[in-house]
């Protein structure tokens, strides 16, 4: 039963996880069918492993709301169902995908894992509503962390869960302005806009909090095209730089990390997603002390419910395989059921207005949606890698005997950032 069930849930073709349905079949909703959701992600392609980890944190997300009967309507409990919609990592596809959703019946629709992606769905999205009021959707971004998203480019019906860029890079120069020995850094992002803000905002708060260190590189690379980081490393190694600022994610940041280790660069990676998808496995005992990551939680968060949190998740999805467990998504489901049940419909309007105030706690984390641009104001925390077993770190990584010490815990009023987003509300 195990083996079948976790094919099924890696299966491309599924509009639910095995569990999911079972979820459904046992508990029929007494109101006018379930509730659509659509994930949009690249299933299949360069990041299909980062694809993969949201469809399986979205399911559990999902399961969780069923399992107490759904979402509570004045018509009867209606069951949340996602239904996922391979993208293959472009953006055509994506666009595709969004209209396939909205035909199926889906009103909200799920993405992250790239802000270009995020930018198009965007734009159709906001198209289409002001074409086709009556098959209104919403947008909820749990990873695209271009900042343009929730400030110039803000949208009624848009709503980001992670921290934005900027939010992210001010999190780990908390840890980079202690670092007095610190002299000099290397610059290296994906060439699309979220790496481009990445190291546009990394030279900013650089000249701003550690005017006396030095850039002694910066580079763009295509994304998710590079299958050997080489000659990036070995040219972040002849810089002399110390460090290394980077918010690659996927398989462009294990690719990096493993090149890195393989040349003989000792110097630290500050990273956005260095805690996880392989990246600890590859770069080993020469990561200890040295990669530093940022994220909304960590499994090494101290504290009963975060770490119960933690092992229900992979009661349900077993390690090593399954361990990228994200928080913020189980809280954006979260808080998508509540405002759900606090608007009585399920109507786009109707549900934003809810959504955009909606404050939500889960493991010991609390989440607020911030009107102004719907920018999810939440704790941050930042970890440091080291072996499995050391002080801070009960829970490793994927199986790798490594894992993230928390050396920075940023409370939600400190991690938060002025917007420059003028909303237009319907």
């Amino acid at each position: 039963m195990e083996y079948l069930r976790r094919t099924l849930l890696k299966s491309a073709v599924l509009s639910l996880s095995a569990g999911l349905a079972a979820v459904v079949r046992a508990q029929p909703a007494s109101g006018s069918g379930p509730i659509r959701l659509a994930l949009i992600e690249g299933l299949s392609g360069p990041f299909a492993n980062a694809g993969e980890a949201v469809w399986r944190n979205i399911v559990w997300a999902v399961e969780r709301v069923n399992a107490r009967g759904g979402v509570r309507l004045p018509g009867g409990a209606r069951l949340l169902q996602v239904d996922r919609y391979d993208s293959k990592g472009q953006n055509e596809e994506a666009l595709s995908a969004l209209r396939s959703a909205i035909d199926d019946g889906a009103r909200f629709v799920l993405q992250g894992n790239s802000s270009a992606t995020a930018s198009v769905l965007l734009e159709a999205i906001n198209k289409h509503n002001e074409r086709e009021p009556d098959r209104r959707v919403l947008f909820l971004n749990y990873a695209a962390v271009d900042p343009a998203l929730t400030n110039e480019r803000c949208s009624f019906w848009h709503f980001r869960f992670d921290a934005h860029a900027d939010m992210r890079m001010a999190a780990l120069m908390e840890v980079i302005r202690e670092d007095r020995a610190l002299r000099s850094v290397y610059l290296i992002g994906q060439d699309y806009s979220f790496g481009q803000s990445v190291l546009k905002e990394a030279r900013r708060q650089l000249a701003e909090q550690r005017p006396e260190v030095k850039i002694a590189g910066e580079e763009l690379h295509p994304m998710g095209r590079v299958k050997d980081f080489a000659p990036y490393a070995v040219k972040i190694k002849a810089s002399g730089a110390q460090a290394v600022i980077t918010g690659n994610w996927g398989n462009d940041l294990t690719l990096l990390i493993k090149a890195a280790r393989e040349i003989g660069y000792e110097g630290r990676f500050y990273t956005f997603y260095g805690n996880a998808l392989g990246a600890p496995a590859a770069i080993g005992d020469a990561g200890v002390g040295r990669v530093v990551a940022v994220a909304d939680w960590l499994p090494n968060v101290p504290g009963a419910q975060s770490e119960a949190f933690y092992q229900a998740f992979h009661k349900r999805f077993p390690k090593p395989a399954d361990d990228y467990v994200h928080l913020r998504m189980q809280l954006m489901i979260e808080a998508l059921a509540q405002s759900i049940e606090k608007a009585g419909a399920v109507d786009a309007v109707a549900v934003a207005r809810r959504l955009e105030t909606a404050t939500v706690t889960l493991a010991g984390q609390t989440g607020s949606m911030r009107a102004l641009d719907h920018q999810f104001q939440q704790p941050l925390a930042v970890g440091l890698m080291d072996r499995l077993g050391r002080p801070g770190v009960r829970f490793d990584v994927e199986g790798s005997g490594y894992g993230f010490k928390v050396i920075r815990q940023i409370p939600a009023g400190q991690a938060e950032m002025a917007s420059s987003c003028r909303m237009q509300r319907p």
